[in-house]
């Protein structure tokens, strides 16, 4: 791969005709490599990949576009975005964000998710299929939660997870009699929120001031507690997160009955990304709820 090549594509194409001062590879997760690039007109954080899905970046662009009209949370700026066809390789170019963390940044970002929540569609879901990680993630627009949650969410990861063998047949049965009992414990009728999709302590950055951006999102509408039970499932979130999150939006008391439903979604998820590591913990889940 010829980083400068591509690089100097992308800047030209955006508008970016200046010198390429500087490019250094940086950490940007186990999908894409990434770059920290600086012309003479601004810097940059580069994505780059060529084995990636159709509309991988786009999606990405897509994602952090609609969370930034919300006016509600900081997104980087996307400046451009290059899809990965016949064999060339795909880019997003985006605003370097930097900064260090004060007293009050995990409180913004609690109020800025919770003001994000209060974004409201008129129907759950989306209009296009997007991604969690590498893998599809289904969508389209539907009149009630539960139906959006089973169809678009949880079915799409168990059928995938039984193409990779990894859905034993006592998992499959429970997971079937869980399918049919929902409405037990997920809300009959909700409001369907704007969320991340993606939201683990990863996928949050820090400005200028101390000022919290969100990124690599998965957005959908759906129940604002879903986002709210990830920020749980793998840390990255401090408690005054949580207190200036419910100072706004208040969480209903059922929240914690129904916390780790909303789990297994992202722990399936992880079942067909990384293994079977995570199975005991979709187990563990399923013996709370169905036995």
């Amino acid at each position: 791969m010829n980083v400068s090549t591509i690089l100097r594509k992308a800047l030209d194409e955006m508008g970016d005709q200046t010198a390429i001062i500087q490019c250094q590879s940086v950490s940007g997760g186990d999908i894409n490599s990434a770059f920290y690039v600086r012309s003479e007109c601004r810097s940059y954080f580069v994505k780059i990949n060529q084995n990636i899905p159709p509309r991988f970046f786009k999606s990405e662009a897509a994602g952090l576009e609609l969370l930034r009209k919300t006016n509600e949370v900081q997104v980087p700026n996307v400046y451009h975005v290059m899809e990965a066809e016949d064999g060339a390789y795909g880019l997003l170019l985006l605003e370097w964000i930097e900064g260090e963390k004060t007293e009050q940044t995990a409180v913004l970002l609690g109020q800025a998710v919770a003001q994000l929540h209060q974004c409201y569609g008129q129907h759950f879901g989306l209009a296009e299929d997007n991604y969690i990680g590498l893998l599809p993630q289904k969508n389209g627009w539907y009149e009630n939660w539960i139906d959006y949650f089973t169809e678009c969410r949880l079915l799409p990861q168990i059928q995938l997870a039984e193409q990779k063998g990894r859905m034993p047949t006592a998992r499959r049965n429970k997971l079937e009699k869980l399918l049919v009992s929902l409405d037990r414990w997920l809300p009959q009728k909700c409001q369907p929120s704007l969320l991340h999709g993606d939201l683990w302590g990863g996928n949050w950055i820090v400005g200028a001031k101390g000022v919290p951006y969100l990124i690599d999102p998965s957005v959908f509408y759906g129940h604002y507690e879903f986002e709210l039970a990830f920020t749980e499932l793998f840390g990255g979130f401090p408690d005054p997160f949580y207190q200036a999150y419910s100072e706004v939006q208040p969480l209903s008391p059922e929240y914690k009955e129904r916390k780790e439903l909303y789990q297994l979604f992202y722990l399936l998820v992880h079942l067909n990304l990384f293994g079977e590591t995570y199975g005991y913990s979709v187990d563990r889940i399923l013996q709370r709820y169905v036995g």
